[in-house]
């Protein structure tokens, strides 16, 4: 793939900030989407529910973290981590005050840090040859592509979704379609800026379509046309114009956990580890499967420069500095990998400027409202793109293994099929996703598969 802009490629100004308005787009949906989960997990409300401003905030400082210990070398924005909701939903219910809560997540969130920590040490000493061979691209291929379509689900969810009770899955469609399609065309048939920022326009044209089904609707007395919810933003201005409805301060987590101390104890701390570590072990593999599949987008595998103690290294602390104020531990983004893909835009200062505007832009209450009010189903359109660019991805890996040997047939199949399936084991508050079960079991099939080929 010929990229537009490479890793140390610097936009001019103007060029910067829509490119960087793009990547947060296309990560900030997941990315607020992990405090409401958890909020209506642990039943927090009011004053004390999670920010979704300040998990913003901790994804552009977890970001700018990263960027620094991975020396401008590697195109990815970090956004907070699915995996770790069961985890964060544990430190809640474990609390004896939701201070202790909110505690427990940074707690965590050190715990989870220090497993990479401890990781990267490893491979500082031993090098990244023991992880090419236990990993080669017979099992990173199938594992990054089933990262894209184990979230294919989510997609055509969100393109179903009406923001409104009652809303009509017809138009839904429609919109997510318009935005999947005008997305497509735009980096394919667009000349060079609009291949640089097919997602916006994409978001732009169908926000426009619901907006203009909304307005049919609403003439027509017909509310099932009316998809979009704009109470995101008309509750900024409910009681008129004040400072806090265009500035405010997003709730960081450090700032309820300081009321915490007091009541916290040593049994707390050994079940908020028991919930983070084994969890931060599933996402080492899949930090494996993203660098390996930026590695290939960019052309320089990460993995040896900057290195892959370097990446785990700005993973684990970004994590830890993203959790201190937004409450989430950060993890490599899919999304991101695949906006880089898409527009072929590998700029790393693209990637800073967007960890700016992601904080910047938490103060901001009208646009953290507007992000709000953008209808699942032109996020669905988008992710769509983003998540089958992924999975393709990984696919590509493949064209240079040999599928008629029967070691790697059997082992691409079996990860393939493992993770399409949503193989997942529990223990316990500890979950090994589709993914991780996927890849554990690739790695042990072609290991014992190539034992049978050496004695052959």
């Amino acid at each position: 793939m010929k990229l537009i802009y490479d890793v140390n490629d610097k936009p001019k100004f103007g060029q910067l900030i829509v490119f960087a308005f793009q990547q947060l787009l296309a990560i900030m949906a997941a990315t607020l989407v992990v405090p409401v989960i958890i909020n209506s997990r642990a039943n927090l409300q009011g004053e004390d529910a999670m920010s979704t401003a300040a998990a913003l905030f901790g994804a552009g400082v977890g970001t700018l973290v990263y960027i620094l210990f991975t020396k401008k070398k590697s195109p990815v924005f970090l956004g907070s981590s699915f995996a770790f909701l069961g985890s964060m939903a544990a430190a809640f219910a474990g609390a004896a005050t939701v201070a202790v809560g909110y505690l427990g997540l940074i707690i965590g969130a050190i715990f989870a840090g220090l497993v990479y920590v401890i990781i990267a040490i490893v491979v500082k000493v031993s090098g990244v040859n023991w992880i090419n061979k236990l990993m080669p691209a017979v099992v990173i291929g199938p594992t990054v592509a089933i990262i894209g379509l184990s979230l294919a689900g989510n997609a055509i969810g969100d393109l179903n979704t009406s923001n409104i009770e009652g809303g009509s899955s017809y138009v839904t469609i429609i919109c997510g379609l318009v935005t999947l399609i005008v997305t497509t065309l735009c980096s394919t048939y667009g000349k060079k800026t609009a291949k640089l920022i097919p997602f916006i326009i994409g978001i732009c044209s169908g926000y426009l379509t619901a907006s203009v089904f909304y307005v049919i609707g609403s003439l027509a007395d017909m509310p099932s046309l009316m998809i979009i919810n704009y109470a995101p933003i008309t509750n900024l201005f409910a009681n008129g114009f004040e400072l806090k409805s265009v500035f405010a301060v997003p709730e960081f987590t450090f700032m309820t956990a300081l009321g915490g101390f007091k009541d916290i104890d040593l049994s707390y701390i050994s079940s908020i580890a028991v919930a983070y570590v084994p969890v931060a072990f599933v996402v080492f593999a899949e930090h494996i499967a993203d660098h390996k599949n930026i590695s290939t987008i960019i052309e320089k595998d990460l993995l040896e420069e900057p290195g892959l103690s370097r990446t785990l290294l700005g993973d684990g602390v970004g994590s830890m500095a993203g959790a201190v104020f937004g409450g989430c531990p950060n993890t490599t983004y899919g999304e991101s990998v695949g906006c880089v893909a898409i527009t072929r835009n590998a700029s790393v200062t693209t990637i800073m400027t967007a960890a700016i505007l992601a904080i910047i832009i938490s103060f901001l209450s009208p646009f953290v409202a507007f992000v709000n009010s953008i209808p699942s189903c032109v996020m669905g359109g988008v992710c769509m793109a983003l998540y089958g660019f992924i999975a393709v991805s990984g696919l590509k890996m493949l064209k240079e293994v040999d599928l008629n040997e029967e070691k790697n047939l059997f082992t691409a199949s079996v990860i393939l099929i493992a993770g399409i399936g949503g193989l997942s084991i529990t223990f316990g508050k500890v979950e090994l996703t589709s993914i991780a079960c996927a890849l554990i079991l690739g790695i042990i099939v072609n290991i014992l598969l190539s034992k049978k080929k050496n004695e052959a």
